[in-house]
């Protein structure tokens, strides 16, 4: 547990790439497999199910630290992050022992944590109150973020896969291809990752997915300059809905999203389809909620109704009706299609018969003979129900991540909408101790309706302004939400805008964020709910 604590803490003090590499590298090549397992569970982006309720989580802290809930919570409004409010309590009233913890990482998350899902409340308090009384400052933290399930740490997935990569002596892209899909913490798991010739042991396991990089060119001189002939590149739709793999190896179909859940209880009419397909194959494309009669994408807001749900029913699957979009085949027949270029992929894609059948579609290409005919397409996009133009580099291989030059989109100009901030609440992590959450309202009437939350788009130094002009101006507080002066307008940008019964503007909007603030404009110009219902009626 102390070397993991160690390794937290370093990565979170460290600015610089080389030093977290060198972290990660250290450990890995220090820690026993048990535990560096774990480490690499977490580090990826996973977390534990919440083993115990935090409302009891934050009573016992109560109670270790001996001072009150309501001042617990006090402090909790200050620091911002449960885990950390709690480690420098505990350990300010002296709860906590001089020594830290010794037991292993792998002991303290399968003898200490995953048994408490099975305690009863009294066995799973006098477990947390042992622990705690174990651990130093720096251990507790990183032992109540284990709990809470609120482990982040400043380091990327792509570095944590670079160093395991670099001490393999792999190529990066093969680590990935073996951090992929349901990763099990355990030594033997561990020390697969560093054996030649691992890859093809679980036909389940998804490829790390191919991205793209936004782009920003308006002008389409500056695409012609850049980017070359407009001949060299495949040119797609860009859909609103779910990145994800279909694999069909043998008889387990599997469809796992990017952000490597699986998706198979959620579309149950795809799982069906694939599953009588007679060819082994592994499919890119984005899961849609499908209008079949005006043959177009549905809103993004109707494919959230199938989200989260373990079982679809019969009413859900006519009333949302779900199609797979494919564009790409990084393997076909057990052939590793990924190193082929676009063109040949796409050529593969087009041999494919069962496609534009049922509930399978295959993504149709954008054919434009020039930048400025790509441009005029894109204008088309919100009629279409897209989001923009997907960009390939006709010659481009099937890469995992990002790579610079090869695949683009070229998204539609955001919606933006004049709003005035009504409540703030303190942000986390990094930005503790400033209100950086807003809420932001528009005029129906004479009244501000609640209409948006944001927290993205500012600067450090306007996050500073905006942070004093809140202090001095709140009228009331909620909790640790403060009721401010309706006066400041900030224009927010967002994606997509649909219907809401869950909202009280009845309007719901998608990736909003702040896009500027409006310091040329008063509350009284700030836009109305009919100009927001103008947009959705577009």
């Amino acid at each position: 547990m102390q070397r993991f604590t160690d390794l937290f803490h370093e990565l979170d003090a460290s600015n610089r790439t080389t030093s977290k590499l060198a972290a990660l590298k250290r450990y890995f090549s220090e820690a026993p497999a048990e535990d560096a397992a774990w480490a690499v569970f977490f580090l990826t982006g996973n977390r534990l199910k919440r083993p115990i309720r935090l409302n009891l989580f934050r009573e016992w802290g109560s109670e270790a630290c001996g001072y009150p809930s309501w001042m617990l919570d006090e402090c909790y409004d200050h620091v911002g992050d449960l885990a950390e409010t709690l480690s420098l309590l505990i350990t300010s009233r002296q709860y906590a022992q001089a020594d830290s913890l010794s037991v292993p990482l792998h002991e303290m998350i399968e003898a200490r944590i995953q048994p408490l899902r099975e305690m009863e409340v009294e066995a799973q308090k006098a477990m947390i109150l042992a622990t705690w009384a174990e651990l130093d400052a720096a251990s507790c933290f990183v032992f109540n973020k284990l709990i809470t399930g609120g482990f982040r740490v400043g380091v990327s997935k792509t570095l944590v896969n670079r160093a395991l990569a670099e001490m393999a002596g792999i190529d990066a892209a093969v680590m990935a291809h073996r951090l992929m899909g349901v990763w099990q913490p355990s030594a033997a798991h561990y020390k697969a990752l560093f054996e030649i010739g691992s890859e093809g042991q679980d036909p389940a396991r998804p490829y790390p997915f191919c991205l793209a990089y936004p782009l920003e060119y308006e002008a389409t001189s500056d695409l012609s300059v850049q980017m070359g002939a407009v001949s060299n590149w495949q040119i797609e739709w860009k859909w609103d809905g779910i990145r994800a793999q279909l694999i069909k190896r043998g008889n387990q179909p599997v469809l796992w999203s990017r952000g490597e859940e699986m998706l198979g209880e959620q579309f149950p009419e795809i799982m069906e389809a694939v599953a009588r397909l007679r060819e082994n194959l592994v499919l890119d494309g984005e899961v849609l909620v499908w209008d079949f009669e005006a043959e177009r994408a549905a809103p993004f807001a109707q494919l959230q109704r199938r989200l989260g749900r373990t079982k679809v029913g019969p009413k859900l699957r006519k009333e949302a009706p779900v199609i797979f979009m494919v564009y790409d085949v990084p393997e076909y027949e057990g052939e590793d299609l990924r190193v082929s270029p676009t063109a040949e992929r796409r050529a593969r894609l087009e041999e494919l018969s069962f496609l534009n059948e049922g509930v399978f579609r295959r993504s149709p290409l954008v054919v434009c003979p020039s930048w400025e005919a790509v441009a005029e397409a894109r204008l088309e996009s919100r009629e279409r129900g897209v989001e923009g133009l997907m960009l390939k580099l006709a010659s481009a291989s099937y890469v995992a991540g990002r790579k610079k030059g090869e695949w683009w989109k070229w998204k539609v100009d955001p919606y933006t909408v004049d709003a005035v901030m009504v409540y703030a609440q303190q942000g986390h992590g990094r930005r503790a101790g400033l209100y950086t959450d807003y809420t932001f309202s528009i005029w129906d009437g004479e009244v501000l309706v609640p209409f948006a939350k944001a927290y993205s788009g500012l600067s450090d130094a306007e996050i500073r302004r905006v942070d004093r002009w809140i202090r001095s101006n709140t009228i009331d507080k909620h909790g640790p939400v403060r009721v401010v002066r309706p006066e400041l307008v900030f224009e927010i940008a967002f994606e997509g805008i649909s219907e809401s019964k869950r909202h009280k503007s009845g309007i719901a909007v998608r990736f909003p964020r702040m896009h500027r603030w409006r310091e040329d404009k008063p509350a009284s110009e700030a836009d109305s709910l009919d100009s927001v219902r103008a947009l959705l009626a577009k």
